[in-house]
């Protein structure tokens, strides 16, 4: 459902608030449930755990053996799931879930998924995360068709596919209209007797397998089985379609096998660290990332300070490989929400301070070596250079996580332009001027595969998708720079 868009309200890489001025934007997260009773409650559960994946809006379908029950809002899970008449009107024994993060037209409520359709074979129910890189080529053919779009999302184009098909069977109709689409995504959907899951065919984006005593449980992470005490079954293969039912769990794999290339960011920033990816925890990746980053880029220093939440891990890896003592020399503020002030200019370079702040009592007169995941615009690492210099550090490096990102998202992930990238401007060097470093340095390519237990990158086949980094791009991005796409958006917009 995303795209590399950055004309929304609020700036690029925000919303109509105050926004986090150096990352990419969060990915969607997905939810699904069959066989309890109180699945919608569950359901909840499990949103709330991937709250961090997306917090622009939350819904849920669900369905009671007789009709489809929906409830869609803006905003946060907990904020719109605690009413108790919301949640008896979705007692039921399947539902799916969606917390999501736009970035393909504005937060407005048709947007918000689960996107719910009624078919000649009955109502079928579709969340969502990632991107189809051919929206704007099969929304041109639908469209011309006759077919008549209500939302911005590229999901909705997946719904049209569906409706269209000559099949009769859904899982045969969601095969064919998958067998037309070009992209990164994983998908989760109900109907009046199954639970549908699956991912594509290069299993960029997450999706893994659950069980709770007798139910099936589908989620973009473990994290989400964690809360609600399932168990972790397996990894949603890619390219496999899973179908749970009244007689258990089916695998169909329609499609060719493609090489793997699940999503390396999952690992470094997106996926919450007590989740386990691919087989491989994502704390322990962080940790080895930070021990690898010490290996290449050891700089002589007092104080190993994370720039919180994510970099924590890789601090951590950093400060024991390199013997330097680990410090919490910057506090984050959990409590600042994402829509707390109109974004002035002002107000958005005053946003940093009111989610981090600098423990003075610890950085004075301190060598400090600032580890963090990335640096996208440079905006947010400069601020936060500069309040650590203010209390008092007398010297500031800074360890990044991840390679120089110069290159784009195009897979589900909301990063800016490739001309906004600080990486795709400057080198290294120029990069630490222009933050107001002593030092900086980023983690290798190939010491970034090590850290994973690779010797190094394959350069004819990556074990990931790595695009941000290299520009080596796995599927092809077809509605790429493609001018209609947004001037279509736009004029959908404006209907709002």
């Amino acid at each position: 459902m995303k795209s590399s868009r950055t004309d929304r309200k609020g700036g690029p890489g925000g919303i109509a608030g105050i926004g986090d001025l150096r990352r990419p934007e969060e990915e969607c997260g997905l939810f699904g449930i069959y066989g309890l009773s109180d699945a919608a409650t569950h359901t909840a559960l499990g949103l709330h755990a991937l709250q961090h994946r997306g917090q622009e809006a939350a819904g849920i379908v669900a369905y009671d053996g007789e009709q489809f029950h929906s409830h869609r809002a803006l905003g946060l899970v907990g904020d719109n799931f605690n009413a108790p008449e919301v949640m008896e009107r979705l007692a039921c024994h399947v539902a799916i879930g969606h917390v999501r993060y736009s970035t393909t037209g504005e937060t407005v409520l048709r947007n918000v998924q689960p996107l719910f359709a009624d078919f000649k074979f009955g109502g079928l129910a579709v969340a969502h995360n990632g991107n189809l890189t051919n929206a704007y080529e099969i929304r041109q053919r639908l469209v011309q068709r006759g077919c008549i779009f209500q939302s911005t999302s590229d999901t909705e184009a997946i719904i049209h596919l569906i409706a269209i098909s000559e099949y009769g069977r859904v899982v045969d109709r969601m095969t064919d209209a998958l067998s037309q689409i070009q992209g990164a995504y994983s998908m989760v959907c109900i109907t009046q007797k199954k639970l549908i899951g699956l991912r594509d065919s290069y299993g960029v984006r997450p999706l893994v397998l659950g069980r709770l005593g007798e139910a099936w449980i589908l989620s973009s992470e473990t994290c989400a089985l964690d809360i609600i005490g399932a168990e972790f079954v397996r990894d949603v293969e890619p390219g496999e379609i899973v179908v749970i039912d009244d007689k258990g769990l089916h695998s169909i794999k329609p499609f060719s096998k493609s090489p793997n290339r699940f999503c390396i960011f999952e690992y470094i920033y997106f996926a919450r660290p007590d989740s386990v990816m691919e087989g491989r925890s994502v704390y322990d990746v962080r940790k080895n990332i930070g021990a690898e980053l010490a290996r290449e880029s050891h700089v002589d220093a007092d104080l190993v300070v994370p720039v919180p939440d994510s970099g924590v891990p890789a601090a951590i890896g950093y400060a024991q490989q390199s013997g330097v003592p680990f410090e919490f020399g910057l506090i984050r503020n959990h409590y600042v929400g994402r829509t707390f002030i109109e974004p002035t200019d002002q107000i958005r370079h005053l946003g940093v301070r009111l989610k981090h702040n600098a423990n003075a009592a610890g950085l004075k007169d301190k060598r400090v070596v600032l580890v963090d995941d990335s640096i996208v615009r440079g905006i947010t690492s400069l601020k936060i250079v500069e309040m650590v210099r203010n209390a008092g550090a007398k010297e500031v490096h800074m360890r990044i996580s991840s390679p120089p990102t110069t290159h784009s998202c195009f897979y589900g992930i909301d990063t800016p332009s490739q001309d906004e990238l600080l990486a795709a401007k400057f080198d290294v060097e120029a990069m630490a001027k222009h933050i107001a470093l002593d030092s900086l340095a980023f983690i290798s390519i190939d010491g970034l595969y090590r850290a994973f237990g690779e010797k190094a990158r394959a350069a004819d086949a990556p074990q990931f998708c790595d695009a941000c980094f290299s520009g080596d791009y796995p599927i092809p991005l077809i509605d790429h720079d493609k001018d209609p796409v947004q001037h279509q958006l736009s004029l959908l917009d404006e209907r709002e």
